[in-house]
């Protein structure tokens, strides 16, 4: 019976059913106008490069920050009153832009006219309150980037809602294209909980130029830039920049067999052969805006006697340092011989002549301020042995190399040592502005106003103006009156650069606060498969010109 209910069913159902049928339904679209489903998009121009690291922070204005990858980023994301032309000198970026020029001779004042159309990737203008925010920083806080011009600067007004900025200096200051390079969204930041270690740390916010971030992953080493939907300007060529983190075994695979087009590393003489050997690769040096230096800090306890400081230095060879942190790469040509300008820029002149090494004059100084050597051949006075720290960037190279290195050679002169590695924001913004490191290995950046350069690393802190928090004092703790008249005229313009270091370089010499060493340079290497990928604008970084950069296989 349950069967026969069965049956019975499908014929009521089927009633007047031609559907009860083995035949296919009819097609709802006609064959002809059937949709064609593909398995693939259009194709991606992309140009994909492969680093060291693309570890954060991204703070261009942070010593702390200072890498290949936060100049690449900063670059390309972030807006900048002016940029470095081909031969280094500031231009002015007509992409953010319509004029900045001085309009006032007393008060000393630059009035900067920004584009009305130029905003952030979030829609707000790029305005006033950003070169504002930016100022307040700078003067400051401490471990930034050459503060010395922006605490020339008494106050910043804006008109027509923010897109005309007067800024008023207490002093002339003919560096001042040197400021307002890579603006920070003052919006975003201003109110944000944090400090200002946290800006940028481990994104941006929001971006105002021709890329947009489409992710930017620190644990998988991969930072994706797209071409920004928002840019008010001419759209790059380019889709995607891809900048990939990986051993330079790995990189010179990927330039083989083309995943990768171009890469940019830290390389020594091995690495300098590995990419000579891959087929039609060109490759060329890349000097970054960094100087790597050894400080001795006059405000440390036992090196305030400069007669101290003059034997440390006596007991380093310098020649040695040299060569254990550049490892016969292209840093090996980039030797620094001068105080304040690096080798690459324009106006370097070598003013340190031999190696530093003299075991004699060492021991002598050292004997004349009280020391003498124990039974077990150390150094100590009053029964205390001379032990210094040494301070380098935890995991940042080539400082970290370097510190080791001169532990090793001041043991051998009876000097003890202990080499720490706190990581580089506590390092600039905390440890060098107390007494507990005795020398520090780091580097001094370069932001393109030497004189401001001169006055952010030996100058003396002045008084803060209209109340303002006081200004932090140079990683060195250096302040030497007899050498500030001459760093204010090079700074305010009332000498030439030039023969204001011919008389300072030899005063700080003879204090011995310094020892330059090497300015820091990446290799980059490039495929033919594309074209305009180059060194850049001096200092400016590689993926400056990444808005030019074309594929040439596609």
């Amino acid at each position: 019976m349950r069967r026969l209910g069965g049956v019975l069913a499908a014929a009521i159902l089927c009633g007047t059913a031609a559907a009860c049928t083995n035949a296919p339904p009819p097609p709802l679209v006609p064959k002809s106008e059937a949709p064609v489903i593909t398995t693939t998009g259009p194709k991606v121009t992309e140009i994909v490069v492969g680093v060291d690291d693309v570890a954060g922070g991204y703070n261009p204005h942070s010593l702390a920050a200072q890498s290949p990858i936060t100049t690449a980023l900063s670059s390309l994301l972030l807006p900048s009153a002016f940029r470095a032309g081909a031969d280094g000198t500031p231009q002015l970026d007509r992409n953010l832009m319509v004029s900045a020029k001085v309009t006032k001779a007393e008060p000393f004042t630059v009035t900067y006219t920004i584009r009305k159309d130029a905003s952030w990737s979030d829609s707000a203008p790029i305005a006033a309150e950003d070169f504002y925010y930016l100022w307040q920083r700078m003067r400051s806080e401490p471990g930034v980037v050459d503060p010395a011009g922006y605490r020339l600067i008494n106050n910043i007004s804006a008109r027509e809602g923010g897109k005309v900025v007067e800024v008023a200096f207490g002093k002339p200051f003919p560096g001042w294209r040197s400021l307002f390079a890579n603006l920070l969204p003052a919006h975003l930041l201003k109110d944000a909980p944090g400090t200002w270690s946290n800006v940028l740390s481990s994104n941006f916010p929001a971006t105002a130029g021709p890329f947009a971030v489409r992710s930017l992953d620190e644990p998988r080493g991969e930072v994706i830039l797209e071409r920004s939907d928002r840019y008010w300007e001419v759209p790059t060529t380019l889709d995607r920049v891809v900048i990939r983190r990986a051993t330079h075994t790995a990189m010179a695979e990927s330039l083989s067999k083309g995943d990768n087009q171009a890469a940019l590393l830290r390389a020594d003489a091995s690495d300098v052969n590995l990419l000579k050997a891959i087929q039609d690769l060109t490759t060329k040096p890349v000097p970054r805006n960094e100087v790597a230096q050894v400080l001795l800090r006059p405000v440390s306890e036992q090196l305030k006697d400069v007669k101290t400081r003059k034997a440390i230095v006596a007991a380093l060879d310098r020649d040695a340092l040299i060569a254990s942190g550049t490892q016969s790469g292209p840093s090996a040509q980039f030797r620094a011989d001068s105080y304040v300008v690096p080798p690459s820029r324009t106006g370097y002149q070598a003013t340190i002549t031999g190696n530093t090494l003299n075991a004699a004059v060492s021991d002598q100084l050292l004997t004349e301020v009280g020391y003498a050597k124990n039974a077990q051949g150390s150094w100590e006075k009053g029964g205390k042995a001379l032990k210094l720290r040494i301070a380098a960037p935890e995991k940042v190279e080539p400082y970290v190399v370097i510190a080791n290195r001169m532990k090793a050679q001041l043991a051998e002169r009876g000097i003890q040592a202990e080499v720490v590695t706190p990581n580089a924001e506590d390092l600039f913004s905390k440890q060098l502005l107390e007494k507990d490191i005795d020398l520090a290995v780091v580097p001094r950046v370069d932001a393109g106003d030497s004189a401001a350069g001169l006055a952010s690393a030996y100058g003396c802190v002045g008084d803060a103006p209209d109340g303002a928090t006081p200004s932090p004092q140079n990683p060195a703790g250096f302040c030497d009156p007899a050498i500030q008249s001459d760093i204010d005229a090079a700074l305010n313009g009332k000498v030439l650069l030039s023969d204001a270091l011919a008389r300072i370089e030899p005063q700080i010499q003879a204090q011995a606060v310094a020892l330059p060493l090497f300015q820091v340079v990446d290799l980059l290497g490039v495929l033919p498969t594309v074209s305009g990928v180059d060194a850049g604008a001096p200092l400016a970084g590689v993926l400056s010109g990444a808005p030019e950069w074309r594929r040439r296989d596609k």
